[in-house]
């Protein structure tokens, strides 16, 4: 007879905020493993969800953006995306950053699913969204944090550009991985 090794939950014995920034907060929780019944300590962000856009140009070119980043101190090619703020719902955030960030809008939409950016440390969600049939729609919308510079790449060469690494941020590539593998496999 095999045993279950399924993983169970930590029972949380306590948890405090411990600090408090723009985009995220930091928890501090006290669980018990299951396994061991020993207490230990672990460090949680707490973020509201975030989105990302895939938008499509009836020409089939994909709508990309290259701004500097402060983590990895480098420019990246990434697509539009953000938090998803208090008042929206991740539809709502997903077209907000899309007309901010590019300029761009689209009529037809599609949710793509979410995936857990780090589950480890990280409590939330970062919603895909395909945006079909993107046009121009006036001028960008930055805020003084930004810098962004629009691109337009064809469709057909995001995989080469994943592959030869001009797009590195996974939570991007998790985006085209559900684009290409789930919705234009006829999966979603």
């Amino acid at each position: 007879m095999q045993r279950d090794m399924t993983p169970k939950p930590w029972p949380r014995i306590s948890t405090r905020l411990d600090s408090s920034f723009r985009i995220f907060d930091l928890r501090m929780d006290r669980s018990v493993s299951p396994r061991t019944g020993e207490a230990h300590d672990f460090i949680c962000l707490e973020s509201a969800p975030w989105v990302n856009v895939i938008a499509l140009t009836d020409r089939e070119e994909a709508v990309l953006i290259r701004q500097f980043r402060h983590g990895t101190r480098e420019v990246t090619l990434e697509i539009p995306g953000g938090l998803v703020e208090a008042a929206d719902g991740p539809p709502e955030a997903a077209k907000r950053e899309l007309r901010e960030e590019t300029g761009y809008r689209a009529e037809r939409w599609v949710d793509l699913g979410f995936v857990h950016p780090n589950p480890a440390i990280q409590n939330n969600r970062c919603h895909t969204f395909l945006a079909i049939g993107a046009t121009p729609a006036g001028a960008q919308s930055l805020d003084a944090k930004e810098d962004i510079a629009v691109v337009l790449e064809p469709l057909a060469e995001i995989p080469r550009l994943i592959r030869e690494e001009a797009i590195t941020h996974a939570l991007v590539i998790c985006a085209f991985w559900r684009y290409f593998m789930e919705y234009r496999a006829g999966l979603r």
